[in-house]
């Protein structure tokens, strides 16, 4: 015979499996709906789905993202260990670029450096009091949309990273610091082989999402006029119109990346649980 609490328990169940099919039934409906629906330009996102430009497009938003985040990764971490240094000059340092890229909005940062010209039209290295200059460039040779981007992006990235990487380090016991001092280790060895090892696990999963994060901050350089995913998208359908469908076939692709990158973030996070 079924007690009384058995029976709440299958009666639960089974309301959950009701439910369950009502809502899988509504999910499907709102697919077809989208499917169906000829103003989504369903055969016009097939057509350039794999367009050059489109691919073109989505080749440089990779490699911005990769080269942003190995720049942000670095001068994050030299912004972390100048922050835990204790040594009131580096800190200062640290707290104000810190201070300062968190602080601004990063668009308007892209836009600071695409007319970087307006303040300094010439880059060069000059001697005080001597009237000789070295390596004098003009800076709108030198400073180009993808330089601007790749400026903008990482020196903010370093910003959040810095935090993170601090975040890692101070999550280790100050014990292993401590430990490998008595036995006459040198501070940036005990960083380097003791301390980021370990911090390494509450590392990594911040900077997959930050990585992830900055694929989809790559869009934003289009106002600078680079040639990324969306101003390949927004080139095409300025010509022909078909604003909805070229939208669709960005986000087709942010997605495809986002999810290969999740996976990826996945595997590495998985390593360093097991390896620690």
């Amino acid at each position: 015979m079924v007690d009384e609490r058995n029976l709440k328990i299958i009666k639960r169940k089974s309301y959950s499996k009701h439910i369950s099919a009502f809502l899988f039934i509504i999910f499907l409906y709102f697919i077809y709906s989208l499917v169906e629906n000829p103003r989504f330009g369903w055969d016009i996102v097939g057509k350039y789905l794999f367009n050059e430009a489109i691919m073109s497009g989505l080749l440089l938003a990779v490699c911005l993202t990769v080269i942003c985040m190995v720049i942000g990764v670095v001068l994050g971490i030299i912004i972390a260990f100048f922050k835990v240094s204790n040594v009131f000059f580096l800190e200062k340092i640290a707290q104000l670029y810190i201070w300062f890229f968190r602080g601004t909005p990063i668009l308007v940062q892209l836009i600071f450096w695409y007319n970087l010209s307006a303040l300094y039209p010439s880059l060069y290295i000059h001697i005080p009091f001597l009237d000789v200059d070295f390596f004098k460039f003009t800076t709108n040779d030198l400073i180009t949309p993808l330089i601007a981007a790749i400026l903008g992006l990482s020196l903010n990235e370093g910003a959040y990273m810095s935090e993170i990487v601090r975040g890692g380090i101070l999550s280790v016991d100050s014990g292993q610091e401590e430990a490998a001092t008595s036995l006459g280790m040198k501070k940036i060895k005990i960083m380097l082989r003791i301390i980021l090892p370990q911090a390494m696990r509450t590392i990594i999963p911040p900077t997959g999402n930050e990585t992830i994060g900055m694929l989809k901050m790559t869009s934003l350089v289009s106002v600078i006029s680079l040639s990324d995913l969306l101003y390949a998208a927004q080139s095409i359908y300025s010509r022909n119109f078909e604003t909805i469908p070229l939208l669709l076939v960005t986000c087709f692709w942010y997605l495809v990346m986002t999810t290969i990158m999740t996976f990826f973030q996945e595997k590495v996070e998985r390593h360093y649980h097991y390896s620690t």
